[in-house]
């Protein structure tokens, strides 16, 4: 399934007239296939025994026009460092108050949002996020320990 996801972003990038190089191929592709929202130096200690003159600055800038492109949303929570997601569909993030592991959560018809509140406030809506805190089953097992 990734390695299509993987593909169909490299073909849009391809059609804007991007440069495909390696750095930005193996960055693409270890977000699609990493399921835990990493951050840049994540990303960037994940990568960089295979690129061994690649720089953080690289990895964020990657980052920068992958979200400008609308591949990727930078999730930014409170003074820690952004997550990053590949994003191919619509979807929410339960995040934990201890750990602070993100997990995707799709839920559809929530598209209805927009339109109801572009009703109630004649905002012209361009996007919406949805997030909810609490504990995840690994930090609740530790609480009742």
């Amino acid at each position: 399934m990734s390695s299509h996801v993987v593909e169909d972003a490299i073909n849009k990038m391809k059609d804007s007239n991007i440069r495909i190089t390696p750095q930005r191929y193996a960055i693409l592709e270890y977000l699609v296939e990493s399921k835990s929202h990493p951050t840049a130096d994540e990303i960037y200690k994940h990568l960089e025994h295979r690129f061994p003159n690649m720089s953080v600055a690289t990895v964020y800038n990657n980052l920068r026009l992958f979200t400008e492109i609308g591949f990727v949303i930078e999730m930014a929570y409170g003074d820690s460092s952004s997550r990053f997601d590949f994003t191919s569909t619509k979807h929410y993030h339960a995040i934990c108050d201890k750990c602070g592991k993100v997990v995707d959560v799709f839920y559809p018809g929530l598209e209805d949002v927009e339109s109801a509140t572009e009703q109630l406030t004649g905002f012209k809506i361009r996007d919406h996020r949805l997030e909810m805190y609490g504990l995840c089953p690994d930090c609740q097992a530790l609480e009742e320990k």
